[in-house]
């Protein structure tokens, strides 16, 4: 990229740098993110008794910690743009750290509600800072291969965690958000040993916002943002939303438990090998290859007879989620500045959030209120997939014919 500077680049090698202290401290970073959402999960109905509200209003600490994420995500990027990823990491890290640890000590649901939204603003900026320092470090087949394990990091303790604050529950009702404290000494590791990555110096106030604005509103970038955005929709739709109700009257809770937790697992090993990949084919390929994945896993859950072929259609759908997910941050730091780069995963997180949002409440009313039952939805999705697979494979065949004329 014109006009930056990147460092541990190894173009040659995907294999992940683990000496890298970049790297220890984005997938140490990434590890405490599913803090947000799947440690508290298991809890909800606990803080409902505990506060004395519906489970409407216990639900609000889940939606509202995504919904601030949508609408200042993108004001998070263009900070860290200006004043540096590192500055915005750390705090990011010390605030959900801290206003985690807060809400241990609540005295009521509108203070502890209060505190969740304050706190989606922080893991925001973890999010987006954790991707745009990989992007700005690492280039090639290794940018996938780091992104790829952070992928994998991401999957493993959100499977975990779930685990962990049932567990922490049963001890008392504010326990688990005295785990959010493990996010101060991460806090402190990253102000001490994170160099702050070589950028140009932009310009600044509205010139800068609107050069920010003209980099990242392309059409290929649009493509992408809404690549991010179809890939959470769908899998929350039906992974988190669709699957646990078709299986719940043949499954007790902790075997649909089991099944998802089979799917992290599949996204997971996928995406550890996202680099090695990464030198076979293009990311448009791989998206492609993703959203195959995604069409055959839903078509297969739509006819799956039995558990055990809906387990199996499960693993092919987490196969596509390891692919997606880090291939989109990775071909968005491909065609960013560096200088812009923070602003564009902002906007990647936007969509991302917006997607798990909206995934259960399309899917839920769908099914529900216009009644046109999962099952139905499951096919629809395949058929969603299908096409976006194709877009992306006639993408990748342009970029193919392009490159082969470049070269000859």
């Amino acid at each position: 990229m014109d006009g930056t500077t990147k460092i541990e680049v190894q173009t040659d090698e995907p294999a992940v740098p683990w000496r890298s202290r970049t790297v220890q401290i984005v997938l140490t970073s990434t590890a405490l993110a599913p803090l947000g959402v799947p440690l508290i999960s298991p809890a909800l109905p606990v803080f409902r008794d505990v506060f004395g509200i519906s489970d409407a209003q216990a639900s609000l600490l889940v939606s509202t910690y995504f919904v601030v994420g949508i609408v200042l995500s993108p004001f998070i990027g263009l900070l860290a743009d200006r004043i540096g990823r590192k500055r915005v990491l750390v705090a990011g890290l010390a605030t959900f750290g801290v206003l985690g640890g807060a809400m241990a000590l609540a005295p009521s649901f509108e203070a502890l509600l209060a505190l969740r939204v304050a706190q989606g603003t922080a893991a925001a900026a973890i999010f987006i800072t954790t991707v745009t320092l990989v992007g700005d470090t690492f280039d090639g087949a290794q940018r996938n291969a780091v992104l790829g394990v952070n992928v994998a990091v991401l999957s493993a303790t959100a499977a975990l965690f779930p685990v962990l604050g049932g567990m922490l529950v049963g001890i008392a009702w504010n326990a688990p958000f005295l785990a959010y404290l493990a996010a101060l000494p991460v806090a402190a590791f990253a102000q001490v040993a994170l160099d702050e990555p070589d950028r140009p110096a932009g310009g600044r106030g509205t010139a800068y916002l609107v050069d920010a604005a003209r980099t990242v509103l392309t059409p290929p970038l649009v493509a992408l943002f809404a690549v991010a955005f179809v890939t959470e929709f769908l899998a929350f739709g039906v992974i988190f939303t669709a699957l646990p109700f078709l299986l719940a009257t043949a499954l007790t809770p902790v075997l649909i438990g089991a099944v998802i937790l089979a799917g992290e697992a599949s996204s997971m090993v996928v995406a550890t090998a996202s680099g090695r990949l990464a030198r076979l084919l293009s990311n448009e390929w791989l998206i492609a290859l993703g959203f195959a994945c995604y069409a055959v896993g839903f078509a297969a859950a739509w006819i799956a007879p039995g558990t055990p072929a809906m387990l199996g259609a499960v693993l092919v759908i987490g196969a596509g989620v390891g692919l997606l997910m880090p291939v989109v941050d990775a071909a968005v730091s491909d065609r960013v500045d560096t200088e812009y780069l923070a602003g564009a995963m902002s906007l990647r997180n936007s969509t991302t959030f917006l997607g798990r949002t909206a995934g259960p409440i399309a899917f839920a009313g769908l099914a529900i209120s216009v009644g046109y039952g999962y099952d139905s939805l499951l096919l629809a999705s395949s058929l969603v997939a299908v096409l976006a697979a194709l877009i992306a494979a006639g993408v990748g065949n342009v970029r193919l014919v392009r490159v082969v004329a470049d070269r000859a």
